[in-house]
C-alpha cells in the first residue's frame, strides 16, 4: 500500500490509528506509579488527536496493545498506526505492539520490534555502538551482586553510575546512583537489582554537560532537528537527569538550544547512533560529555514522550522553532517516505 503525503498543501486524508498506554487506566488496574512513569497522560492523546485533525487526517484512538491485538484479529486496519505503546510487562514490552503489527502486516510509525528491544536494553545498545567505534562510557552489565567482583567492573574507574538495564523516563536514577567507592557501588547495584528485578548497568560517570538530541527520519534520510542542553540549576538535582529531576524540570533544570561546536558534535553522534541502531522515523538520544568535553552516547528513546508541555522532544522542538503540529507532521511524513521507499525496492 502506497501512503499519501501526510499533511501540507495537497496532502490526502489518512486514517491514522493511535496506539498508546494511558497512565490513568494502568494505575486504576494497580500498576505502581513509578512503573507507570513512561505511560501517557490523557492530554498527550488529546494533543495528538488534535494535531492529526489539523493536518487533515482522521484519527482513531485504539489504545493499548491488548486493544490493538483485538482489533487486528477482528480485521480492522488503518492507513497507518501512530505507535506510542510502551507496554507494562516484560523486558521487551516496547516491542509488543510493533510485533503484533508486523505479524498482521499493519504499517506503523517508529522503530521495528527488533530495534525497540535492542534500544530498550541499554547494555545491548551500548555494545552495538561500541562495536561501531562510537563513543559511549565504559560499562559492565551486572546480573548478580557477585558480578561486582569480576574483571569487567575491576576495569572501570570511579566514579561510576548505576541504572536499571531496561527502564526509561529516569526510573531508578537518583543521586545515590553515583558511586565513588566500592561500598557505594555495591549499595547502588543491590538496590537496583532488588527494586527492578533485572540487570543493572554500571558505567563510568561522565562529569561534563548533558544534551538531548531529536532525530527525525530513517537511515540516510535521518536528520537532527535540534540539540538541547540540560543545565542543572539547583543542587538537589545533583547533576542527575532523574525521574525526580524530569518531574520538576521547571525548578531544577534550564533548557537551551545548543548550536555551538559541542552541540553539533553531540548531534552528529546521535545521528550515527540512530542509524547504527536502526531507529526509524523519530527518536530522542541522550548524550553527555566527558571531562575533556567530548560527547558520549548514554541511551536512546525510540518512543520518546510527546506531551506538548512536559516532554523533552516537544520542548526541544519549541526551542528550535518547530511547533507541535509540525513535529507530528515530520514524524508522519518520515514514516510515509520510509514505507514508500520500501515498497519501491
Amino acid at each position: 500500500m502506497r501512503l499519501p503525503i501526510f499533511g501540507g498543501e495537497g496532502g490526502a486524508t489518512v486514517r491514522v490509528g493511535l496506539a498508546y498506554d494511558l497512565k490513568a487506566e494502568h494505575l486504576a488496574r494497580g500498576l505502581d506509579p513509578e512503573d507507570a512513569a513512561e505511560l501517557d497522560e490523557a492530554d498527550t492523546i488529546d494533543a495528538l488527536d488534535d494535531a492529526f485533525r489539523r493536518l487533515g487526517h482522521v484519527p482513531d484512538r485504539i489504545g493499548s496493545a491488548e486493544a490493538l491485538a483485538a482489533r487486528l484479529a477482528a480485521g480492522d486496519r488503518w492507513d497507518l498506526v501512530f505507535n506510542l505503546c510502551e507496554g507494562v510487562r516484560g523486558s521487551c514490552r516496547e516491542s509488543q505492539a510493533p510485533a503484533l503489527m508486523e505479524l498482521f502486516g499493519q504499517p506503523f510509525t517508529g522503530s521495528s520490534a527488533y530495534a525497540l528491544a535492542i534500544c530498550h536494553h541499554k547494555p545491548a545498545a551500548k555494545r552495538e555502538l561500541r562495536d561501531a567505534d562510537l563513543a559511549t562510557p565504559n560499562f559492565a552489565e551486572i546480573r548478580d551482586a557477585a558480578d561486582l567482583d569480576g574483571p569487567a567492573v575491576a576495569a572501570l574507574r570511579y566514579p561510576m553510575f548505576v541504572k536499571p538495564a531496561a527502564e526509561g523516563s529516569g526510573k531508578g536514577i537518583a543521586a545515590a546512583s553515583k558511586a565513588t567507592n566500592p561500598a557505594e557501588l555495591r549499595r547502588a547495584v543491590c538496590s537496583c537489582l532488588e527494586r527492578f528485578r533485572q540487570p543493572a548497568l554500571v558505567e563510568e560517570y561522565l562529569p561534563g554537560d548533558e544534551y538531548t538530541v531529536g532525530v527525525v527520519g530513517t537511515g540516510a534520510e535521518a536528520r537532527v532537528i535540534g540539540v538541547m542542553a540540560v543545565d542543572f540549576v539547583r543542587d538537589d538535582a545533583a547533576g542527575v537527569y532523574s525521574l525526580h529531576t524530569k518531574s520538576n524540570y521547571l525548578d531544577l533544570v534550564k533548557y537551551r538550544l545548543a548550536d555551538d561546536a559541542v552541540g553539533c558534535a553531540a548531534g552528529e553522534l546521535a545521528l550515527a547512533a540512530h542509524r547504527r541502531l536502526d531507529c526509524r522515523d523519530f527518536a530522542r538520544h541522550d548524550i553527555r560529555c566527558d571531562a575533556a568535553g567530548i560527547p558520549h552516547f548514554l541511551e536512546v528513546n525510540p518512543l520518546p514522550g510527546l506531551n506538548p508541555r512536559t516532554s523533552d522532544l516537544p520542548i526541544l522542538c519549541g526551542l528550535a522553532g518547530i511547533g507541535y503540529g509540525e513535529l507530528i507532521g515530520l514524524i508522519l511524513d518520515a514514516a510515509r517516505r520510509r514505507l514508500a521507499i520500501k515498497e519501491s525496492r
